[in-house]
């Protein structure tokens, strides 16, 4: 693949294959559906894979911050379009290129409104190939780099709790403020942010897991109930590691984060937004960011975390990290250790051992 006119098939396949490389995470199927229809309607996005951009291009990430489960979120895609405009505005220099943050339902097509509207390629090289809980994960460990200032454009919320603002400062900072500014909105906001180079993207990034998704949506629509469960895994290389009643179920929104637990059949997940464990008889089965997903167990459709309920029944599939298009800072220690504090669980260990 070079240059592809993304169409109606590709999209709800990107759509569907991104909310399981959500991982749980990464926002609601209905949502990128709603917005990747609405890219196509307006114009004609097109995918580039990074070897089509030159070294020097600048390319922006879109990205969405936020707790999914928040009742009072409010995103619409023009919302995308002003974020990229105030961020261009604060750089003083054309962006040429989008690309995401991370796969998953909502994430997956995150640019893709916006290149329909501004002829802007959506480039598939994205932060990272599954969806994460942190805007440092998001970022390519640019926090490492001496110097680099972070530039951040967010807009998100309703009414009195609308909120457009631009953020420079250093990287942990001011994706807190952003993290902040989406708590005031509503509980999301969309966002534009740390233009880099093209070079730069393809060599810390995540280049190609867009086209994964597309392959794994058409795995699973191309397949019916458990059927396109076991799809899914052939495609991963994962495996169903069990499937039944919803027992337990816990979620709080705090900080701008949905947190909580899932009990089926005994398997323990705990999420940050995103799953982040997988248990049984305290046997660790999966860990972040190894893909721990579930799927309803008759239609296949895959549920976020935050739409889990007591009484569904769901399949749980486990993708080992090696078989996901990862970017670097999934290889990152000190942004692993966050996960510990965050669902009180053994991490580094799993992941660095």
């Amino acid at each position: 693949m070079a240059k592809v006119t993304l169409t109606t098939s590709m999209m709800e396949a990107a759509v569907y294959g991104g909310c399981v490389l959500g991982g749980g995470g990464g926002g609601w199927l209905e949502d990128g559906l709603e917005s990747g229809r609405l890219a196509l309607e307006v114009g004609a996005p097109q995918l580039f894979t990074a070897e089509e951009m030159n070294d020097e291009d600048l390319l922006a990430t879109v990205a969405l911050v936020g707790a999914p489960a928040a009742t009072d979120q409010y995103t619409k895609p023009m919302h995308y379009v002003r974020a990229l405009q105030l961020l261009e505005k604060t750089i003083g220099q054309p962006i040429k290129g989008i690309i995401t943050n991370e796969n998953g339902a909502g994430t997956t097509v995150n640019g893709w409104f916006q290149a329909a509207v501004t002829g802007l390629p959506v480039i598939d090289s994205p932060c990272n190939g599954r969806a994460h809980p942190t805007g440092l994960m998001g970022a390519m460990n640019l926090h490492e780099l001496e110097g680099f200032i972070s530039h951040q454009a967010a807009v998100g919320g309703k009414d009195e709790r609308y909120h457009e603002v631009c953020v420079s400062g250093r990287l942990q900072q001011a994706a807190g403020l952003v993290r902040k500014i989406s708590v005031e909105a509503g509980g999301l906001v969309v966002v534009a942010r740390n233009p880099v180079t093209a070079a730069y993207a393809r060599a810390n990034g995540a280049p190609g897991a867009i086209q994964q998704a597309i392959e794994v949506g058409e795995a699973l629509l191309g397949a019916k109930g458990e059927a396109a469960i076991d799809a899914v895994c052939k495609k991963l290389g994962g495996r169903v590691v069990t499937a039944g009643v919803v027992d337990e179920f816990d979620l709080n929104t705090a900080g701008g984060f949905d947190v909580g637990r899932v009990v089926i059949n005994g398997h323990e997940m705990t999420f940050w937004n995103e799953y982040m464990t997988l248990e049984v008889n305290g046997e660790r089965l999966g860990t972040f960011p190894d893909l721990i997903m579930t799927l309803d167990a008759e239609t296949a459709k895959p549920i976020v975390s935050a739409e889990v309920e007591k009484g569904q029944k769901l399949a749980i599939i486990h993708v080992p990290k090696e078989n996901l298009i990862l970017g670097a800072t999934m290889r990152n220690r000190e942004l692993m250790a966050s996960v510990e504090g965050a669902v009180n669980k053994q991490i580094l260990s799993y992941i660095f051992a």
